[in-house]
């Protein structure tokens, strides 16, 4: 299959490039910056022309979420970067001939907002707060590909793991410094996944026509934020006992602190109906093959 990445050259995309190629498809990435890309890709620009020879697209693209303060403009910049992406990516199907037929579009957990221990599989509607509202947004845009018959897929992402990137690269060195442990409360669930399972379902989700619509890209067990810490720490011999107070997230972080204060326990009842088997489906062997820093 020849599939059109956006976003392939980052922490999630490189990776999902590398597996689509182990996977015997022909990628060809989109960049923003193609002449600065760490491979061969191609410009926003060239997309339509591109459009008329892919299968399929993989739409990863997006401004990190964590990347800087929220700020007002911020928030805009991290609204705008996923949705206009995916309308470009929408606007390019309609104009190609022949069409692509699937688009696989990234989305995240967060969609469903703060909603505290209750379970959520993909028949959840989606929940209130900033995030929630730019997946909202995100997945609306994806989802009028299906008006052009495109087989539309939203992977809702939940917290991704690898030794390279991420989530653990911002969590390790305190734990290292013996200053790991729960934030706030600890209670809020985190719901994870290693960055090996997040490319074996962005390809089965590719290839295998059953997944259409939501689908949560989690492992089968969440856990709370003290439990995430406590096994972080024994990965890395450390303690996991110093706790960081809500004020202080705050304090430091703006809004962006509520995205760590609260949490979703999501299940990702779509890929257990359809037979995904998990490379790693339980943190403490996630987190020993991440945690090699």
């Amino acid at each position: 299959m020849r599939v059109l990445v956006t976003g392939g050259t980052g922490f999630i995309g490189a990776a999902v490039c590398r597996a689509l190629r182990g996977a015997g498809h022909a990628v060809r990435v989109v960049s923003r910056d193609p002449e600065h890309a760490a491979e061969e890709a191609i410009g926003w620009d060239d997309v339509p022309a591109a459009a008329r020879e892919a299968d399929a697209f993989v739409n990863l693209a997006g401004e990190p979420i964590a990347a800087k303060r929220w700020k007002q403009a911020q928030k805009h910049h991290i609204r705008e970067s996923r949705v206009e992406a995916t309308r470009r990516l929408v606007e390019a199907a309609t104009a190609a001939s022949p069409r692509p037929r699937i688009l696989v579009n990234a989305s995240a957990v967060g969609y469903y907002g703060a909603r505290g221990d209750e379970v959520l599989d993909e028949t959840v509607g989606p929940g209130t707060g900033f995030l929630a509202e730019v997946c909202e947004s995100w997945e609306r845009e994806a989802g009028a590909a299906e008006a052009l018959g495109l087989r539309v897929v939203r992977l809702r992402f939940g917290i991704v793991l690898a030794p390279d990137g991420g989530a653990l690269v911002r969590m390790i060195p305190a734990f290292r410094r013996f200053f790991g442990g729960p934030l706030g409360s600890g209670t809020q669930w985190m719901s994870w996944i290693h960055r090996d399972d997040v490319t074996g379902l962005v390809v089965e989700a590719l290839e295998k026509d059953a997944y259409r619509g939501a689908v949560n890209v989690t492992a089968p067990e969440p856990v709370t934020n003290t439990e995430f810490a406590q096994a972080l720490g024994r990965a890395l011999a450390r303690p996991a006992s110093f706790r960081t107070p809500a004020f202080m997230l705050r304090w430091s972080l703006g809004e962006m602190a509520d995205m760590l204060l609260t949490g979703q326990r999501v299940v990702p009842r779509v890929a257990q109906t359809q037979g995904y088997r998990w490379r790693y489906p339980e943190l403490g062997g996630a987190l020993r093959a991440s945690a090699r820093l």
